[in-house]
């Protein structure tokens, strides 16, 4: 399992920069992150029950709390912080960002909702 050997929030551009052990940098924008949050409230408790996030695109992150040593919590400016972000979700997230970000445009899409809104158009 890569490990962070640096967590920056860079509040200005709502970006988290991960850097791992394994050499690879990800530059991870609040909005992916929140709309991709491991909760049970984003993912659902079961395969195929994923939620689809709407209208975060001026989330910002408020704070990030260490959770041991594998994971950080993510506060979000919207009230969300029930997603514990471990390393290999970060990572994955940083390696499959195009492909993810991708499909969560298309959803966004046939489902008649954009990234400023949460009302369906």
């Amino acid at each position: 399992m890569p490990t962070p050997t640096q967590i920056t929030l860079h509040r200005a551009s709502h970006v988290l920069e991960v850097g791992f052990d394994d050499g690879n940098q990800f530059r991870l924008p609040a909005e992916y992150l929140r709309v991709n949050s491991p909760s049970a409230e984003v993912q659902g408790h079961g395969p195929g029950q994923k939620v689809l996030v709407a209208g975060k695109i001026d989330v910002a992150i408020d704070e990030i709390v260490p959770v041991g040593n594998y994971a950080v919590l993510l506060k979000f400016s919207d009230g969300h912080q029930t997603g514990i972000y471990s390393w290999d979700v970060l990572h994955e997230l940083g390696r499959n960002q195009q492909g993810n970000w991708a499909d969560y445009l298309a959803a966004l899409g046939a489902a008649g909702l954009d990234r400023g809104s949460d009302r369906r158009t």
